[in-house]
């Protein structure tokens, strides 16, 4: 099993009064809220925890993209992506990801993330999510209806870009290029292993991951007790398909929060929690789902399950005992974290486990700590999971070349 530590790198200084006073969290939110100089602080702190996972020994840490948002900082991931690949040595970079239907062209993926596969020496794992409505629909103003069909003509893109070795036309419905030949390439061969990240039930993005030998990850705020029937779903749609049921075809977020006991954690975690519930996800439904941006399939597929229903159900009383009876964190000490994992893993056989420590506003400390107990108290424990499978879907060791010229600077350090 494999365990990423994912930042979202949220604003952690919005007012406590913010959803009664602001309508959204995201697209609208009133510019005033952000201090630059905070800023400066806020990047470099999120910055060295990533660092700080690495050193802990993560295989994998991650950064995504959003827009116009207090939720997540990141309107360019390849930024962050680029001075972990300068910072870090082992850890793979997961990227995710680019949402590729939102660039113009979408070779300007392809040319960044390998500058980022190169800087980092083939540890890119390259993430295309569609990208969230608010994102997509009403910050970048992309159709909604023809969105995934654009997404989809991208990466083909990307991928035929990394790989040709000649320069090539591109006569694509949404993209039309007479030169396609971008520089630098990735180091890794045939190109970095592609992740997709979901938030739930989407029917096609199973069977166009299952198709094309991606990884799918589903990405949820609520829990892998919500997930459970959308990721059985997922597995049915890999056996339909006569696919190999490998745990590493998927992909899971889960909050974690690591402390002595239970009383211990509520006490370290709670207020993180209420910050990020409360005011991180504090958005209008009408951003949620930009008309045509779902399929009708999508739509039932969701009912009932996963992040589509438990969003629209969000209760803004809960408090954290609901959190952590409804599994939206595990939670408390060494031993009952790696229970509720062991049990995560047995019903949903996921090889990529992603990891919230860091969540709201919680303090610098308080991430270390959490995220140096999961990875000396949980890790070790749940490592065995799944050793009888091949990871197909994870960078190569990096070329012998790379590792000489890192130790030689070692060396001379």
């Amino acid at each position: 099993m494999k365990f990423h530590w994912f930042h979202l790198m949220p604003w952690p200084y919005l007012p406590e009064d913010f959803p009664k006073r602001y309508p959204s969290v995201w697209v609208d939110i009133p510019p005033h809220l952000y201090d630059p100089v905070k800023g400066h602080d806020v990047y470099h702190t999120y910055l060295s925890q990533l660092e700080f996972a690495a050193e802990c020994g993560f295989d994998g840490i991650c950064v995504n993209e959003h827009h116009q948002n207090g939720y997540g900082l990141m309107p360019s991931p390849n930024l962050m992506a680029a001075t972990l690949a300068r910072s870090t040595h082992d850890a793979k970079i997961v990227v995710m990801g680019n949402s590729v239907a939102l660039y113009n062209p979408p070779t300007r993926v392809a040319e960044e993330m390998a500058m980022v596969d190169v800087l980092s020496g083939g540890r890119l794992v390259a993430g295309f999510p569609v990208g969230t409505s608010m994102d997509s629909a009403f910050a970048y103003g992309q159709n909604p209806a023809t969105l995934r069909e654009k997404y989809r003509e991208s990466v083909e893109l990307i991928l035929r870009a990394w790989t040709a070795e000649e320069p090539f036309p591109f006569n694509g419905k949404y993209t039309k290029l007479r030169y396609v030949n971008p520089w630098p390439r990735p180091i890794q061969k045939p190109h970095p292993p592609v992740w997709v990240p979901g938030g739930g039930s989407s029917i096609e993005t199973w069977e166009w991951c299952a198709t094309h030998d991606f990884m799918y990850a589903s990405l949820s705020y609520f829990g892998y007790l919500r997930a459970m029937k959308s990721i059985k779903s997922f597995w049915e749609t890999i056996e339909r398909l006569g696919l190999e049921p490998n745990p590493y075809r998927a992909g899971f977020l889960q909050f974690v929060a690591v402390a002595d006991d239970d009383a211990h954690a509520e006490k370290l975690y709670s207020e993180a929690a209420h910050y990020f519930y409360n005011r991180c996800l504090h958005f209008p439904p009408a951003y949620r789902e930009a008309p045509g941006y779902t399929s009708i399939a999508s739509i039932r597929g969701a009912l009932g399950s996963s992040m589509s229903a438990a969003m629209a159900a969000q209760d803004k009383t809960l408090g954290w005992k609901d959190f952590i009876e409804r599994g939206y964190i595990v939670a408390g000490s060494a031993d009952t974290v790696v229970d509720r994992l062991n049990h995560m893993a047995d019903e949903m056989q996921i090889g990529h486990l992603l990891l919230l420590c860091h969540f709201g506003n919680m303090p610098d400390e308080t991430v270390r700590y959490n995220t140096q107990r999961f990875a000396q108290d949980v890790i070790p424990r749940l490592r065995h999971r799944f050793d009888e499978w091949e990871d197909k879907w994870w960078p190569a060791d990096q070329p012998a070349e790379i590792l000489a010229r890192r130790q030689a600077a070692q060396a001379g350090a």
